[in-house]
């Protein structure tokens, strides 16, 4: 009772210091922000003019991209973590191949963005621009494709080891249930291995979500740098964290400094929330299961 009574204070108070040091980080940028937040108000986010020379700043250009490199790279990396996290949760639960694959996986993981983006200048950025010229489109490269494409890269380690550990925990009863009723192998996983574990999938691709949203080193390297709205996947452009890493030591003034906290800013709002709301169907998609 005693170690019981110990371990949830612990967790509560770790939960206060969390929610302090949040409040905190977010009192801070609101502090360090507040000139361009009181100047340009809500029209910053729908202003597509960055305009350092006459204090004309907006975000929504860098929001469009963020958003659109972040859930490009899923779309890319999910069917490879799903398929990753099959191999290695149904069929190759244990042995040497499974351990191979899974120090390839960790090693993903561990290299630094900076080293993915001097990669991507140097590999992939021709392979994009053959990709681009075999398809009639401007063959600049660099690109929000480019981004994606580095993007995808590095989130799949995430997801992958997440579901790969979820399927693992489904209770091997339930698979024999499904082969006792006449399933394949094949519509055992579909039919009883993902709606069990879809929640835990779920999770680990929104903390890949996570990750490619506030990303900033390889992008920075791959996008473009260019502050106009992408007309395509494959045009020049920014992301909210790749125009703070560009411009944050270059502003100019008070008013573009507190511009770009406010970029800043914007980027945490938008990962919270996004978090939030992963939180909340998380909970959902597990009762569901579990019900």
């Amino acid at each position: 009772m005693r170690a019981e009574k110990f371990f949830r204070g612990t967790l509560s108070g770790t939960s206060y210091i969390v929610m302090i040091l949040i409040a905190g980080l977010f009192a801070t940028l609101v502090i360090g922000a507040w000139p361009a937040l009181s100047t340009f108000k809500l029209g910053f986010l729908f202003n597509t003019v960055w305009d350092p020379v006459k204090g004309n700043f907006g975000a929504a250009t860098f929001i469009v991209g963020t958003l659109i490199t972040s859930f490009l790279a899923l779309l890319i990396s999910v069917p490879f973590s799903l398929a990753i996290a099959i191999m290695l949760g149904e069929y190759y639960r244990y042995g040497v191949f499974s351990r191979i694959v899974r120090v390839f996986i960790d090693l993903l993981a561990s290299v630094p963005s900076v080293v993915y983006g001097l990669w991507g200048v140097a590999v992939l950025v021709p392979v994009v621009r053959g990709i681009e010229s075999a398809l009639g489109v401007t063959p600049y490269g660099v690109g929000m494709f480019t981004a994606a494409l580095i993007l995808a890269i590095m989130i799949l380690p995430y997801s992958a080891s997440i579901a790969i550990e979820v399927i693992k925990l489904v209770p091997d009863d339930l698979r024999s249930a499904g082969f006792a009723v006449g399933a394949t192998r094949r519509e055992t996983i579909m039919s009883v291995v993902f709606p069990y574990a879809r929640s835990g999938i779920f999770a680990g691709v929104l903390l890949s979500l996570g990750r490619a949203l506030g990303e900033t080193m390889a992008v920075t390297l791959v996008i473009g740098n260019v502050m106009q709205l992408p007309k395509t996947i494959f045009s020049p452009g920014n992301t909210l964290a790749s125009v703070i890493a560009s411009q944050f030591t270059e502003a100019s003034g008070s008013l573009h400094l507190a511009a770009m906290i406010e970029l800043a800013l914007v980027l945490f709002i938008i990962t919270t929330i996004i978090n939030a709301i992963s939180h909340q169907v998380i909970i959902r998609m597990g009762g569901e299961v579990h019900a």
